[in-house]
């Protein structure tokens, strides 16, 4: 099984008669992704090869039977895009936009478990989400990923694609590989995704990936240890070496004093019963073990 998407995930592009989102709206198609509509206002009635254009999400859901969203449109329409496809009656949201401010990704977080409980937004500034052989929207690249049972959530999207390759060379598939997003305010955590793979019975095992600063790891990590259902984790905590007091890379890694370092995330998860590489190449090897692969 796989999360949150599959074959019958139907998504509406908002941002797809622009360069970045015909491209990848495009190419997720090519994976097998059923991309059955376009959002612009202005170019509504056209299409980008052969996918219709509408006005609006709502449109889109009512004209083409869209039930996810794709967004992937400039940082200073990101928000409203997300607030448009919740009003427009969507049950999944996946952004990819990075740069957004982050009061205004506080305020559509709040927006969202408040007004529309049953929308699932993943991001923003992640790399989206893939379920190989049934659904890709976003970045990860499909041809290194093979079908399985391993569950993967990463803050880190080239991370993601390690993993799912270390994997896939191991001969082991993947269920759904999630990218969380490297920001302060994630729509999605790393405790949604482990509960959902947690409850899913065709998932034996996850892979989280995670990086220094915040405390979603040691959060996720008592998740882990009191859950009962739990399943083989296996870990890798980026920026072992980053200096305290520098935002490295993402918005939400940066180290505060003694708080969000790898050193005490690493600690948690291990203490959680996770297995935690020493670097990203052997998270394949380390799910193989766990799983009895061997």
């Amino acid at each position: 099984m796989s999360i949150w998407v599959d074959q019958n995930t139907k998504v509406v592009v908002q941002g797809l008669t622009g360069s970045q989102g015909r491209y990848y709206g495009l190419l997720n198609r090519e994976q097998g992704t059923q991309v059955v509509a376009g959002t612009n206002p202005r170019k509504a009635g056209e299409n980008v090869e052969g996918i219709p254009i509408f006005a609006t999400v709502k449109d889109a859901v009512e004209g083409a039977g869209a039930n996810t969203s794709f967004v992937i449109v400039p940082a200073q329409f990101a928000m409203n895009a997300v607030i448009e496809a919740a009003e427009g009656g969507v049950s999944l949201i996946v952004c990819v936009t990075e740069h957004i401010p982050l009061h205004e990704e506080a305020y559509v977080y709040n927006l969202l478990k408040r007004d529309f409980p049953n929308v699932r937004l993943i991001g923003p500034n992640c790399s989206g989400i893939l379920s190989p052989g049934k659904c890709n929207i976003g970045f990860t690249p499909a041809q290194v990923s093979m079908p399985g049972s391993v569950g993967i959530v990463s803050r880190s999207g080239t991370l993601a694609y390690q993993s799912v390759f270390e994997l896939t060379e191991k001969g082991i598939g993947q269920s759904t590989c999630v990218g969380i997003g490297g920001d302060p305010v994630p729509g999605t955590s790393f405790i949604d995704c482990l509960d959902a793979f947690f409850n899913d019975p065709e998932t034996e095992g996850v892979i989280l990936i995670g990086e220094i600063g915040g405390s979603a790891e040691e959060e996720a990590a008592d998740f882990i240890k009191n859950h009962p259902k739990k399943k083989p984790v296996v870990a890798y905590i980026a920026g072992v070496t980053a200096p305290a007091g520098k935002k490295m890379g993402h918005a939400g890694a940066i180290v505060s004093g003694n708080k969000g370092t790898a050193q005490g995330k690493i600690a948690a998860l291990e203490a959680a019963g996770a297995l935690v590489a020493p670097n990203p190449t052997e998270l394949g090897n380390l799910m193989a073990q766990a799983l009895g692969r061997v």
